[in-house]
Protein backbone atom coordinates (compact mmCIF):
# COMPACT_ATOMS: atom_id res chain seq x y z
CA UNK A 1 0.00 0.00 0.00
CA UNK A 2 1.45 3.35 -1.09
CA UNK A 3 1.02 6.11 1.51
CA UNK A 4 2.41 9.39 0.17
CA UNK A 5 2.33 10.95 3.63
CA UNK A 6 5.01 8.46 4.71
CA UNK A 7 7.31 9.05 1.72
CA UNK A 8 9.75 11.97 1.85
CA UNK A 9 9.78 14.54 -0.94
CA UNK A 10 13.48 15.24 -0.23
CA UNK A 11 16.69 13.43 -1.25
CA UNK A 12 18.32 11.01 1.19
CA UNK A 13 20.30 12.65 3.96
CA UNK A 14 23.84 13.38 2.83
CA UNK A 15 23.08 13.41 -0.90
CA UNK A 16 25.45 15.86 -2.59
CA UNK A 17 24.02 18.10 -5.31
CA UNK A 18 27.21 18.40 -7.34
CA UNK A 19 27.89 14.65 -7.23
CA UNK A 20 24.40 13.89 -8.49
CA UNK A 21 24.61 16.47 -11.27
CA UNK A 22 27.96 15.10 -12.43
CA UNK A 23 26.68 11.54 -12.31
CA UNK A 24 23.65 12.56 -14.38
CA UNK A 25 26.02 13.62 -17.15
CA UNK A 26 27.54 10.13 -17.08
CA UNK A 27 24.09 8.56 -17.10
CA UNK A 28 23.16 10.52 -20.23
CA UNK A 29 26.18 9.06 -22.05
CA UNK A 30 25.15 5.52 -21.10
CA UNK A 31 21.53 6.16 -22.03
CA UNK A 32 22.60 7.36 -25.48
CA UNK A 33 24.38 4.06 -26.08
CA UNK A 34 21.56 1.91 -24.73
CA UNK A 35 18.88 3.77 -26.65
CA UNK A 36 20.85 3.24 -29.85
CA UNK A 37 21.03 -0.47 -29.04
CA UNK A 38 17.28 -0.54 -28.26
CA UNK A 39 16.55 0.89 -31.70
CA UNK A 40 18.89 -1.52 -33.48
CA UNK A 41 17.68 -4.54 -31.49
CA UNK A 42 14.06 -3.90 -32.50
CA UNK A 43 12.45 -6.32 -30.05
CA UNK A 44 11.29 -3.89 -27.39
CA UNK A 45 9.61 -0.53 -26.96
CA UNK A 46 9.61 1.73 -23.90
CA UNK A 47 6.73 3.76 -22.49
CA UNK A 48 7.53 6.30 -19.76
CA UNK A 49 4.49 7.68 -17.95
CA UNK A 50 5.12 10.94 -16.07
CA UNK A 51 2.55 11.94 -13.47
CA UNK A 52 2.63 14.42 -10.63
CA UNK A 53 0.88 17.39 -9.14
CA UNK A 54 1.14 20.72 -10.96
CA UNK A 55 4.69 22.19 -10.77
CA UNK A 56 6.19 18.79 -9.85
CA UNK A 57 8.55 19.07 -12.81
CA UNK A 58 7.35 16.84 -15.64
CA UNK A 59 8.72 19.18 -18.33
CA UNK A 60 12.00 19.57 -16.47
CA UNK A 61 12.41 15.83 -16.08
CA UNK A 62 11.96 15.32 -19.82
CA UNK A 63 14.42 18.11 -20.60
CA UNK A 64 17.17 17.05 -18.18
CA UNK A 65 16.79 13.30 -17.70
CA UNK A 66 16.08 12.17 -21.26
CA UNK A 67 17.61 14.90 -23.43
CA UNK A 68 20.88 13.07 -24.03
CA UNK A 69 19.26 10.43 -26.23
CA UNK A 70 18.85 10.56 -29.99
CA UNK A 71 15.67 12.57 -30.69
CA UNK A 72 14.92 10.28 -33.64
CA UNK A 73 14.22 7.50 -31.17
CA UNK A 74 12.45 9.42 -28.40
CA UNK A 75 9.04 11.03 -28.75
CA UNK A 76 7.03 13.01 -26.21
CA UNK A 77 3.25 13.24 -26.10
CA UNK A 78 1.40 15.64 -23.79
CA UNK A 79 -2.17 14.86 -22.81
CA UNK A 80 -4.20 17.89 -21.87
CA UNK A 81 -7.94 18.36 -21.42
CA UNK A 82 -9.77 16.13 -23.95
CA UNK A 83 -10.98 17.90 -27.06
CA UNK A 84 -14.63 17.96 -28.07
CA UNK A 85 -13.98 15.16 -30.58
CA UNK A 86 -12.06 13.06 -28.05
CA UNK A 87 -14.92 13.36 -25.56
CA UNK A 88 -17.15 11.54 -28.05
CA UNK A 89 -15.06 8.38 -27.72
CA UNK A 90 -13.93 5.96 -25.04
CA UNK A 91 -11.45 7.64 -22.70
CA UNK A 92 -8.58 5.49 -24.00
CA UNK A 93 -9.33 6.20 -27.66
CA UNK A 94 -7.02 9.20 -27.91
CA UNK A 95 -4.11 7.29 -26.37
CA UNK A 96 -3.83 4.31 -28.72
CA UNK A 97 -2.08 6.07 -31.65
CA UNK A 98 0.74 7.20 -29.36
CA UNK A 99 2.03 3.93 -27.94
CA UNK A 100 5.68 3.37 -28.94
CA UNK A 101 6.69 1.22 -31.88
CA UNK A 102 9.41 -1.40 -31.41
CA UNK A 103 12.78 0.23 -30.93
CA UNK A 104 11.24 3.52 -29.80
CA UNK A 105 10.88 5.35 -26.48
CA UNK A 106 7.70 7.34 -25.91
CA UNK A 107 7.25 9.71 -22.95
CA UNK A 108 3.71 10.56 -21.83
CA UNK A 109 3.64 13.99 -20.14
CA UNK A 110 0.47 13.24 -18.18
CA UNK A 111 -1.46 10.28 -19.50
CA UNK A 112 -4.63 8.22 -19.36
CA UNK A 113 -4.38 8.51 -15.57
CA UNK A 114 -5.75 12.05 -15.87
CA UNK A 115 -9.05 10.42 -16.85
CA UNK A 116 -9.26 9.02 -13.33
CA UNK A 117 -7.65 11.88 -11.41
CA UNK A 118 -9.65 14.82 -12.77
CA UNK A 119 -13.10 13.14 -12.51
CA UNK A 120 -12.21 12.03 -8.98
CA UNK A 121 -11.36 15.56 -7.86
CA UNK A 122 -14.39 17.11 -9.59
CA UNK A 123 -16.67 14.22 -8.59
CA UNK A 124 -17.97 14.01 -12.15
CA UNK A 125 -18.02 10.19 -12.37
CA UNK A 126 -19.29 7.51 -10.03
CA UNK A 127 -16.97 5.30 -8.00
CA UNK A 128 -18.12 2.36 -10.10
CA UNK A 129 -17.04 4.03 -13.35
CA UNK A 130 -13.72 5.12 -11.88
CA UNK A 131 -12.94 1.61 -10.65
CA UNK A 132 -13.85 0.28 -14.08
CA UNK A 133 -11.38 2.71 -15.67
CA UNK A 134 -8.68 1.59 -13.25
CA UNK A 135 -9.34 -2.04 -14.20
CA UNK A 136 -9.14 -1.20 -17.92
CA UNK A 137 -5.82 0.58 -17.41
CA UNK A 138 -4.40 -2.43 -15.57
CA UNK A 139 -5.48 -4.70 -18.43
CA UNK A 140 -4.05 -2.29 -21.02
CA UNK A 141 -0.68 -2.13 -19.28
CA UNK A 142 -0.64 -5.91 -18.90
CA UNK A 143 -1.25 -6.24 -22.65
CA UNK A 144 1.50 -3.75 -23.52
CA UNK A 145 3.94 -5.45 -21.17
CA UNK A 146 3.16 -8.86 -22.69
CA UNK A 147 3.86 -7.30 -26.10
CA UNK A 148 7.45 -6.40 -25.11
CA UNK A 149 6.76 -2.81 -24.08
CA UNK A 150 8.73 -1.80 -21.01
CA UNK A 151 6.46 0.49 -18.97
CA UNK A 152 8.02 2.88 -16.46
CA UNK A 153 5.58 4.88 -14.36
CA UNK A 154 6.99 7.87 -12.48
CA UNK A 155 5.14 9.83 -9.81
CA UNK A 156 7.01 13.07 -9.09
CA UNK A 157 6.46 13.62 -5.38
CA UNK A 158 6.61 17.22 -4.11
CA UNK A 159 5.55 18.93 -0.90
CA UNK A 160 2.86 21.64 -0.69
CA UNK A 161 5.53 24.12 0.43
CA UNK A 162 7.65 23.43 -2.65
CA UNK A 163 4.62 23.69 -4.91
CA UNK A 164 3.82 27.17 -3.56
CA UNK A 165 7.42 28.27 -4.11
CA UNK A 166 7.34 27.10 -7.72
CA UNK A 167 4.10 28.94 -8.37
CA UNK A 168 5.79 32.10 -7.08
CA UNK A 169 8.74 31.39 -9.39
CA UNK A 170 6.36 31.37 -12.33
CA UNK A 171 5.28 34.87 -11.43
CA UNK A 172 8.70 36.34 -10.64
CA UNK A 173 11.17 34.74 -13.07
CA UNK A 174 10.98 35.99 -16.68
CA UNK A 175 11.87 32.62 -18.27
CA UNK A 176 9.06 30.93 -16.35
CA UNK A 177 6.40 33.64 -16.45
CA UNK A 178 4.85 32.24 -19.63
CA UNK A 179 3.76 29.20 -17.63
CA UNK A 180 1.80 31.26 -15.12
CA UNK A 181 -1.98 31.55 -15.28
CA UNK A 182 -4.45 32.96 -12.77
CA UNK A 183 -5.77 29.44 -12.26
CA UNK A 184 -2.40 28.55 -10.69
CA UNK A 185 -3.50 30.36 -7.52
CA UNK A 186 -6.19 27.70 -7.05
CA UNK A 187 -3.72 24.81 -7.25
CA UNK A 188 -2.68 24.77 -3.57
CA UNK A 189 -6.36 24.79 -2.56
CA UNK A 190 -6.83 21.46 -4.34
CA UNK A 191 -3.78 19.83 -2.77
CA UNK A 192 -5.64 17.40 -0.49
CA UNK A 193 -8.15 16.46 -3.20
CA UNK A 194 -5.47 15.59 -5.74
CA UNK A 195 -3.32 13.80 -3.18
CA UNK A 196 -6.28 11.58 -2.31
CA UNK A 197 -6.98 10.99 -6.00
CA UNK A 198 -3.36 9.96 -6.51
CA UNK A 199 -3.61 7.65 -3.52
CA UNK A 200 -6.36 5.80 -5.41
CA UNK A 201 -4.40 5.69 -8.69
CA UNK A 202 -1.14 4.56 -7.11
CA UNK A 203 -2.84 1.73 -5.26
CA UNK A 204 -5.51 0.63 -7.74
CA UNK A 205 -3.48 0.90 -10.96
CA UNK A 206 -0.41 -0.97 -9.80
CA UNK A 207 -0.14 -4.00 -12.07
CA UNK A 208 2.99 -2.21 -13.26
CA UNK A 209 4.60 -0.77 -10.10
CA UNK A 210 5.07 2.98 -9.67
CA UNK A 211 8.39 4.71 -9.05
CA UNK A 212 7.79 7.40 -6.43
CA UNK A 213 10.50 10.02 -7.01
CA UNK A 214 11.20 12.64 -4.31
CA UNK A 215 11.08 15.82 -6.37
CA UNK A 216 11.50 18.84 -4.10
CA UNK A 217 15.09 19.05 -5.38
CA UNK A 218 15.27 19.12 -9.14
CA UNK A 219 18.81 17.71 -9.31
CA UNK A 220 17.80 14.60 -7.37
CA UNK A 221 14.60 14.15 -9.39
CA UNK A 222 16.45 14.39 -12.70
CA UNK A 223 19.17 11.95 -11.67
CA UNK A 224 16.71 9.43 -10.24
CA UNK A 225 14.48 9.44 -13.33
CA UNK A 226 17.47 8.83 -15.62
CA UNK A 227 18.94 6.14 -13.33
CA UNK A 228 15.68 4.17 -13.27
CA UNK A 229 15.49 4.18 -17.07
CA UNK A 230 19.13 3.13 -17.39
CA UNK A 231 18.77 0.26 -14.90
CA UNK A 232 15.62 -1.05 -16.58
CA UNK A 233 17.11 -0.88 -20.08
CA UNK A 234 20.09 -2.90 -18.87
CA UNK A 235 17.72 -5.68 -17.75
CA UNK A 236 16.45 -6.13 -21.31
CA UNK A 237 19.71 -7.74 -22.47
CA UNK A 238 19.73 -5.59 -25.58
CA UNK A 239 22.02 -6.60 -28.43
CA UNK A 240 22.92 -5.48 -31.90
CA UNK A 241 21.68 -7.82 -34.65
CA UNK A 242 24.16 -10.05 -36.44
CA UNK A 243 25.40 -8.84 -39.78
CA UNK A 244 24.06 -10.98 -42.63
CA UNK A 245 26.71 -12.72 -44.71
Amino acid sequence: MVDLDKISTLPPEGADKQDYKQHLSDLRDELFQLQNKLYADGRYSVLIVLQGLDTSGKDGTIRHSFSGMNPQGVQVTSFKKPSEDEMKHDFLWRVYPHFPAKGMIRVFNRSYYEDILVPTVHQSLSDEVLLHRASLINELEHHLSASNTLILKYYLHISPEEQKERIEERKSKPHKRWKYAKEDEKIPLQWDDYKQAYHTVLNKCNHIPWHIIPSDKRWYRNHTAAKILLDELKKLDLRYPDVEE
